[in-house]
């Protein structure tokens, strides 16, 4: 998963900050850009074309 999260952080689709969790933890917190959320949209449609591309070829079978 971590090398997905780098990518995704190189490509500028998210950001990454160390920060304090409620049990005095350091964790690493990820968010979207808004770069990163106009890609999932663009997946997000991509995805929904395929899937009713293939629904389509599954009922005809």
């Amino acid at each position: 998963m971590y090398p997905a999260l780098h990518r995704l952080e190189q490509q500028g689709w998210i950001t990454a900050e160390w920060k304090d969790t409620d049990l005095g933890r350091m964790a690493k917190f990820y968010e979207l850009t808004r770069e990163g959320r106009r890609q999932l949209e663009r997946e997000l449609a991509s995805w929904s074309r395929l899937s009713s591309a293939v629904e389509m070829v599954l009922e005809r079978a």
